[in-house]
């Protein structure tokens, strides 16, 4: 836990990681606490989310009649830079699963998020990256390289490693943002951390030899999902053992109308997923063995192609 850094320190640190900082007016005293009669901090952790939408600047300073400004920390538009818009207590993470703090506190893996019992708005510093959050509406390279600096910043100025972040889909039961890959974030927010401050590297995602673009768009491994398959469905009912993996898959069978929705999203690869599974893959022409529900390359390759949904990893 820490104190939240000060609204000079903030600007310093991110400056510092090398971005170009643009402040929204009155951000430096714009947050919830003297309306909730809750203060922010002591701070665990950064959290990254999608707005769900597009010139969404303005809306997440003010916020909705349901719910007030400031919706984050700092807004991140697809060509307009990184806006600072509030400092302190904002509405951006709403009810998380207090085991998923617990981990992000102790900087150790991140437990399935299966209940909403603790306030996330306490506790973590929000970025809002403009974005329609449907896997079809790509993150530009500079986009994401500066969310990555970002993050990078407030870890770095407090200490922290990449085990201090999470994505909002990873704290609360229901959540879809980001709409990347958290752990190729993760990934690439340590290599950030390796590097002198102020220094930058590639700005796609680690592993990634896609073009601009597609680059970001969500991967599936291949080997984690395979072990989930074999895993889960004689497991206890909720066990999960991938599942950012699972539910990407799910929703791909769901979009093409193998999988019914109550089905999925649970983030277990559980004995209807194999059952519609099979049923892809014997659209696909296979049958026998090779129709059994356990993801292969090929089909799930050709599933995320289809779907445009994910990119699969070996």
């Amino acid at each position: 836990m820490a104190t939240p850094l000060s609204a000079a320190k903030m600007l310093a640190a991110l400056k510092a990681e090398g971005l170009t900082v643009h402040e929204h007016s009155g951000w430096k005293t714009h947050n919830r606490e003297a309306a909730t009669g809750k203060s922010f901090g002591p701070v665990i952790g950064v959290l990254i989310h999608h707005t769900g939408g597009h010139n969404d600047k303005e809306l997440c300073y003010k916020g909705r009649s349901d719910l007030p400004g400031p919706l984050c920390h700092a807004w991140l538009g697809k060509t307009a830079g990184l806006w600072m818009i509030g400092h302190g207590r904002a509405n951006h993470a709403g009810s998380v699963d207090l085991d998923v703090l617990n981990a992000l506190r102790n900087e150790t893996a991140l437990p399935h998020d299966n209940q909403a019992n603790a306030d996330g708005n306490d506790v973590l510093y929000g970025l809002e990256i403009e974005n329609l959050g449907n896997s079809k509406d790509d993150y530009p390279d500079a986009q994401y390289r500066q969310a990555v600096l970002w993050a990078a910043a407030i870890c770095r100025a407090h200490g922290w490693s990449e085990k201090s972040i999470a994505g909002h889909k990873e704290v609360q039961p229901g959540k879809i943002d980001p709409s990347f890959d958290m752990d190729d974030f993760r990934a690439d927010v340590k290599k950030q951390l390796a590097t002198t401050t102020g220094k930058t590297e590639s700005t796609k995602p680690t592993g990634s030899t896609k073009p601009t673009g597609s680059a970001k768009k969500p991967r599936v491994d291949l080997s984690r999902l395979v072990k989930a398959s074999k895993t889960d469905p004689g497991a206890k009912q909720g066990h999960v053992s991938y599942m950012a993996g699972t539910n990407l898959t799910e929703a791909a069978l769901v979009k093409l109308g193998y999988l019914a929705k109550s089905y999925a999203g649970d983030g277990s690869f559980g004995s209807k997923t194999i059952a519609a599974y099979a049923k892809w893959q014997r659209h696909l022409g296979y049958t026998g063995d090779d129709a059994n529900g356990i993801p292969g390359k090929i089909s799930l390759s050709k599933l995320g192609d289809t779907t445009g949904l994910f990119t699969v990893v070996a």
